[in-house]
């Protein structure tokens, strides 16, 4: 694919965009990191963050470069129920809101998604939790860093490679520099201007080509895009909403939040985040309904969004989409490499390496987790195998499984440990199968109802009798 064919901006103001807000990412970070200390403020900001920058966190973090680039390409691939079913990714913060006042009550010492596995369930279904784990946050971590390479490839021409591997750069510096605290910090601006870019394109783009030039150029060229009936997009719709609740109940970026917020937070701050959320799919997807209208040759899927602004508006929609999907790369890129290197560090370096490590030595060692996660997400990202959507399922039936045994854990005592492995088990391994013999849009959907019923029937044979006041006791947390 030639990227300089369908670029709207000179390589050099790509450079001078991507410099610029590199420099800004980098020095924010750093500032807001400065007064980090210890373990506790490197890797959850001290247990202090309040409503507004909570609510900020959780929704920019959301806001990734899937959500404006993927959704704009499954509208493209889908129509209406594309944008739609994306946007019920939003039910998941909304659910895990009264999750994260639970994990508060009950680990109000812990650290990682893990630990609560671990001391619930036992090492066994650790491991398997951790592995599922580990899968997605890399699945994650390239398909952001693809998304960027693909951005600046398809609006300036620079290449793919050097476009992916600058950004990658630029977010693990400044998360390695301030921790959490430069996390949440940039999360709170980047969601300004993340709201602000996507509802200035698509106002732009509803004045310039109107509903009804749209809808009459979809009905003649693309009418599957208008058809509600589409089986595919059906059952993508209930793929989705069960995708997303599964990414935020099993991963540590949500998880490393709810110990980071202030007590009385999590489920304000959650529930709030998933509600300013839910339109911005279908604002970021609208765009891609212009397509048929505007007769546009899209070589690949994923790009039809860059594509779209950069028509309707030229050099200006170009810069804005740039501006605006390299913050929602760096909201997200940012949370996953501080999360993930949390979860290697706590429960894979201390867990089953270094036992007697302190937290000075943890401390140092967070520094390298996040430099060594980065390093391995560019070498990911460079064959750029497939699209984000692609990838991005793919990793559905992993996390569909851990539904119901995360949820079960948190509220029901007699939840069975080993049918909880036996959930995330069968129900990855029968979601991995239908992703390939039917589609992506049911990895997912499969994979939950699969471990659904296995929690449920071994929780009615085989109950367990767990004591809940194991979880809050900090040594055996941090053991």
């Amino acid at each position: 694919m030639n990227g300089m064919q369908s670029a709207s901006l000179d390589p050099t103001t790509g450079w001078l965009i991507l410099i610029a807000f590199s420099v800004l990412w980098v020095i924010l970070g750093a500032y807001l990191g400065r007064r980090s200390s210890g373990l506790e403020g490197y890797m959850l900001a001290g247990r202090k963050v309040g409503m507004a920058l909570g609510t900020a966190t959780a929704m920019a973090t959301w806001v990734t470069s899937n959500t404006t680039m993927a959704a704009p390409q499954l509208a493209f691939q889908m129509g209406i129920w594309g944008m739609l079913g994306y946007s019920l990714g939003a039910v998941g913060l909304m659910m895990f809101a009264p999750l994260a006042r639970r994990i508060r009550l009950l680990m109000p010492t812990g650290f990682t998604s893990g630990d609560f596995v671990r001391m619930r369930y036992g090492r066994f279904t650790w491991r398997v939790f951790l592995l599922i784990s580990l899968l997605y946050a890399f699945g994650w971590l390239v398909s952001m860093g693809m998304a960027g390479g693909v951005l600046v490839n398809a609006l300036t021409g620079i290449d793919y490679r050097i476009g992916m591997s600058v950004i990658l750069a630029v977010c693990v510096l400044y998360t390695m520099l301030g921790g959490l605290k430069a996390v949440i910090g940039t999360d709170f601006i980047q969601t300004l201007i993340i709201l602000i870019g996507i509802v200035a394109l698509a106002w732009l783009a509803i004045t310039q080509v109107g509903f009804e030039r749209m809808h009459q150029a979809a009905l003649s060229k693309r009418p599957e895009l208008l058809n509600l009936l589409m089986p595919a997009a059906i059952m993508f719709l209930f793929n989705n909403l069960l995708f997303g609740i599964g990414e935020v109940f099993h991963s540590n970026v949500w998880w490393s939040r709810a110990f980071a917020f202030r007590e009385g937070i999590g489920f304000k701050a959650y529930f709030t985040a998933g509600l300013l959320w839910m339109p911005i799919p279908v604002v970021a997807g609208f765009v891609a309904l212009t397509v048929p209208a505007l007769n546009l040759n899209v070589p690949a899927a994923d790009m039809v969004g860059p594509l779209v602004a950069a028509k309707l508006l030229g050099s200006s929609g170009a810069v804005l989409v740039f501006i605006v999907v390299f913050a929602a790369l760096a909201s997200s890129l940012d949370s996953l490499l501080a999360a993930t290197s949390d979860l290697i560090l706590t429960d894979i370096y201390k867990g089953h390496f270094r036992p007697q490590a302190g937290d000075d030595e943890l401390a140092r060692a967070a520094h390298w987790m996040i430099l060594g996660l980065g390093f391995v997400a560019w070498l990911l990202c460079l064959p750029r195998l497939t699209t984000l959507a692609q990838l991005l399922y793919f990793m559905g039936a992993f996390v569909a499984s851990t539904i119901w045994p995360i949820a079960a854990g948190l509220f029901w005592r007699r939840a069975n440990p080993r049918g909880a492995a036996l959930a995330m088990i069968a129900g990855s391994a029968c979601g991995l199968a239908s992703y390939f013999l039917i589609g992506f849009y049911v990895a997912a959907l499969v994979s939950a109802a699969v471990s659904m019923s296995i929690v449920l029937l071994s929780t009615w044979l085989h109950p367990d009798d767990f004591d809940w006041a194991r979880l809050a006791a900090s040594d055996e947390a941090r053991s």
